[in-house]
Formats: C-alpha cells, structure tokens, sequence
C-alpha cells in the first residue's frame, strides 16, 4: 500500500514539493556558509519525495543524545532557516494540504503535507527514519 501511495503521491504534487526543497538546497549551497542548512533541506527534500512509510523525528530523542544541531546552535540555524526559507515550505505545503484535504481521496496526501509543515519551519536537528510496522 505504501508503494501505491507514493506513486501517487509523485504524480499528484510531491515531486513539485521536493524541487521546492532541493531548489533551498541549491541556495543555501551556493552561498557556501549555507552548507548545513542546505543538507537538511536536501534530505527533507528525498523525505517529501517518497514520504509513505518514513516519519521525521528529532534526532536527540532517536539517538538519546544531542549534538550541536540538536541544542542552542540548532534553534538558532533554525530561527536563520525560517527566516530565509522555511516559512514559504511551510506555507507551500498548507496550502497544497488544504487543496487535497477539501477531497475525501485526497486526504492521505493532505495529512503528509501537514506533517511535513513543522519540519519546514525548523529542520535542524531532525532525522527521517523508517516507520516500524
């Protein structure tokens, strides 16, 4: 099923929302000082692509430690990437999740979108990991 669904997902909007992710990607890199920010919307980027079976989670509560993008340099590379890019990602993924949540099969698709709005205001210090069944 989750195969089913991310083919779908693909061809209804979410290769749309990666390229959004990986076009702040390609900023950040060019920018070079951008380089952290551009590796978390590289892999949230993969994340939005193919989202059916994976879920975002805080990288201190998964590994059981911090590291520096999980304490106070983290919220403040997060404060850095809302300003620059993230409110945009977030609002690109309301709006597309309040489109597919008017239609009674497009609600898998909205619940995704909606998912994917907290990890778009702030992605340091996240880490995509597969959903156990």
């Amino acid at each position: 099923m989750r195969l089913i669904l991310n083919i779908l997902w693909l061809l209804f909007g979410g290769f749309e929302m990666a390229l959004g992710w990986w076009v702040a990607a390609l900023f950040f890199a060019i920018s070079i000082i951008g380089l952290p920010w551009a590796r978390a919307a590289f892999n949230i980027g993969l994340y939005t692509l193919w989202p059916f079976g994976q879920e975002a989670v805080r990288r201190d509560a998964h590994l059981g430690r911090e590291d520096i993008g999980t304490g106070l340099m983290g919220a403040i590379g997060n404060v850095i990437w809302f300003v620059l890019a993230g409110w945009w990602l977030a609002l690109g993924h309301l709006f597309i999740g309040l489109f597919w949540a008017i239609t009674i099969i497009g609600l898998p698709f909205a619940w995704v979108h909606f998912k994917l709005i907290p990890i778009s205001a702030a992605p340091i210090g996240m880490m995509i990991v597969p959903i156990e069944d």
